[in-house]
């Protein structure tokens, strides 16, 4: 089938008929273009330019060879940019890419092309209207981002007055942005961890942050690839400061070098350990205004609460508190035209309801009360808890205690763990059937602790460092006298799931595990593909979350000491694995190693397949079977509840579908 052509109509007030603005004989250069179904039409902010998508014309597809009689497969090519997978998940993208280009209203049946198959991205300055066009491509590099994820594009400027073209950087390494205005490029250099500005008129680039001393790198960066910035506030207006994040405050830059810098929080956060960020209460505006009262929200790093200041750009106390608490806000929205605030207030034991304020937290008023059922129930508490890590690192976790809590009984306990959590002290949970993971207030509510201890990780040695945090976190403690030291469970999904597989080969201190998803094999692993996205999983090991820090080739031995199922001889801990067969994130295999390995050794280990099942559980059906498993598993080893069928027995195929296991 022919793809279809289409031209661009232009209407006018009070006029009669639309009328044919630009048809494919605009489109003489490039070449074989059209407009098509994707081409998505759109006016520049002031109405005077209208930015269009175009591209080739696809060629039909060849419908002289019968179905029947064509080859169905995929080539893969060394030299492809991208692997087949990952060309496979874009392709849906690929076919529907249009290249932007400009047509103006009073310039009929002419496109000027700003992008195109060079240079495929395209921003044009000041909401379509400005005079320049930040083209870029990473074209040249794509092979390398398969186990490389810095960024890096070449990147060049289009005049939009004099049709001229100039080169920025050839590559840059980041992803530029332009300023509100247009007046600049803007980026974070992961190499120089520093803020860069490039004044386009004068063609000249300025380090914006490299003289003030504090770092705007993220300083908790704990993956083995060069920290991310904190991030950029907002623009002034007319380009005139750019307000960039530390750690805790928010700096005023002259991206001219002329003025100053200035920190417009005047180091309250750095002083009193709080987070300060830009709230942009209009989604519609692109920068600050003079006179603007801005709002910021505001976290404390120690004792974890959280609310909101305003920042008023002069006077003798530009930053007030307005209001700080237990509790978590969010989903703050503002009215357009008063200053009505709704927002929702919760923590651990107090359900995210709708709240308002007219007046900036001079007075609040609660609007709903969406879960009043919540007093009929046992619920908890949530403390911080302290300690230092085998590797002489101070730790922090939460502890969850049942509402009902008698420092005179003993307590069974379940520690869950992913990266950190400590943070989260005033989160609130839905009490819910579980996609992967144990339900904290669930478990609280019949009775266990649940403890989440932040881990600290180096390079190299991932499994280490959760054993190092979570079983010295363990035993700091069982030293309390309302544990019961001798029930104690881990559990964790995903990357926890990996952590758990790891932290059963070193210690026997707990009863029970459960791991979902887990890696057990990182040699496997890292040849392997996330489905769900079609990418190589090489960039996860050297570079990211599993913090390996070196190409397989590189040091085998890191990657065989890392995995679980080399050491399965060692696990004396009856292991719960879930592991789904369409896992689009962790491949199933992994699961399935484990389980083998152990299986074959005489190990206690069950793997529960949901069908056609995704990393995290998507159909409720399933959510709640893995519920009922998950206590009836966790309840059997730790509260000496009997063992149901499904784990004295199993379930065999000739039963799936009539029976479940449940039963006793």
């Amino acid at each position: 089938v022919e793809q279809k052509e289409y031209d661009l109509r232009y209407y006018s007030v009070g006029s009669d008929t639309a009328r044919v603005l630009a048809d494919r004989s605009a489109l003489a250069s490039p070449g074989g273009w059209i407009f098509n179904e994707y081409a998505s039409p759109s006016f520049s902010k002031n109405g005077e330019r209208i930015l269009i998508g175009a591209a080739p014309k696809q060629p039909p597809k060849d419908t002289t060879i019968v179905d029947f009689e064509m080859a169905k497969l995929d080539i893969w090519h060394w030299r492809d940019p991208l692997i087949q997978p990952q060309q496979l998940k874009e392709l849906r993208g690929e076919e529907r890419r249009t290249y932007t280009g400009i047509i103006r209203p009073d310039y009929p049946n002419h496109f000027t092309a700003i992008a195109n198959e060079t240079m495929p991205n395209a921003a044009i300055s000041d909401e379509g209207n400005g005079r320049y066009a930040l083209l870029s491509s990473n074209l040249p590099y794509l092979i390398e981002s398969t186990w490389d994820l810095s960024p890096k594009y070449d990147v060049w400027v289009m005049d939009l007055e004099t049709n001229s073209l100039h080169e920025v950087a050839k590559p840059l390494l980041a992803r530029p942005m332009l300023s509100p205005r247009g007046n600049y490029l803007y980026w974070w250099d992961n190499r120089e961890l520093a803020w860069f500005a490039y004044d386009i008129a004068s063609r000249s680039t300025r380090n914006l942050t490299g003289e003030i001393p504090v770092n705007f790198w993220n300083e908790k960066n704990d993956v083995p690839t060069a920290p991310g910035a904190y991030g950029v506030a907002s623009w002034g207006e007319n380009d005139e400061y750019v307000l960039i994040y530390d750690a805790f405050d928010l700096w005023k830059v002259d991206p001219k070098g002329i003025k100053g810098v200035e920190n417009i929080t005047a180091h309250t956060g750095r002083s009193d350990s709080i987070t300060f960020r830009y709230i942009r209460t209009d989604p519609d505006k692109r920068f600050i205004e003079k006179g603007d009262l801005l709002l910021l929200s505001a976290f404390n790093n120690k004792s974890k609460e959280r609310g909101y200041y305003t920042l008023k750009q002069s006077g003798r106390t530009p930053l007030q508190k307005r209001v700080m608490g237990k509790f978590t806000y969010s989903g703050l929205l503002k009215a357009k035209e008063s200053d009505l605030l709704v927002y929702q207030k919760s923590n651990f034991n107090t359900s995210p309801d709708l709240h308002m304020t007219v007046d900036v937290w001079k007075t609040s008023k609660r609007l709903t009360d969406i879960n009043p059922q919540m007093e009929q129930y046992n619920w908890g508490t949530a403390e911080l808890f302290s300690w230092i890590s085998y590797a002489g690192v101070p730790l922090e976790g939460i502890l969850y205690k049942p509402e009902d809590f008698d420092p005179a009984k003993k307590y069974p306990v379940m520690i869950y763990f992913y990266e950190k959590h400590s943070d989260e002290l005033y989160r609130y949970f839905t009490p819910a059937p579980s996609r992967s993971t144990v339900n904290i207030p669930f478990f609280v509510s019949r009775g266990y602790l649940v403890f989440t201890p932040d881990i600290h990780y180096t390079v190299g040695q991932p499994g280490e460092d959760a054993y190092n945090a979570i079983v010295s976190g363990a035993e700091t403690l069982a030293k309390n006298k309302w544990v019961d030291n001798e029930n104690m469970a881990i559990q964790g999904q995903s990357w926890g799931g990996y952590q758990v597989a790891y932290l059963i080969t070193r210690t026997d201190m707990f009863k029970a595990a459960g791991a979902g998803a887990p890696v057990s094999n990182m040699t496997s692993a890292y040849g392997g593909i996330r489905w769900e996205s079609g990418r190589s999983r090489q960039y996860q090991y050297e570079q990211t979350q599993s913090r390996l820090g070196y190409a397989m080739n590189d040091s085998l031995e890191v990657y065989l000491r890392n995995s679980p199922v080399f050491f399965a001889d060692k696990i004396t801990t009856p292991l719960l694995i879930m592991h789904n067969d369409n896992d689009g994130a962790v491949p199933w295999y992994q699961g399935i190693e484990l389980f083998m390995t152990m299986r074959r050794l005489g190990k206690p280990v069950w793997m529960l397949q949901y069908n056609n099942e995704e990393h995290n559980l998507l159909y409720r059906r399933n959510s709640k079977d893995l519920s009922i498993r998950l206590q009836q598993f966790f309840d059997h080893y730790l509260k000496g509840e009997p063992e149901p069928e499904w784990m004295t027995k199993g379930v065999p195929a000739i039963e799936k579908g009539k029976t479940w296991g449940y039963g006793y």
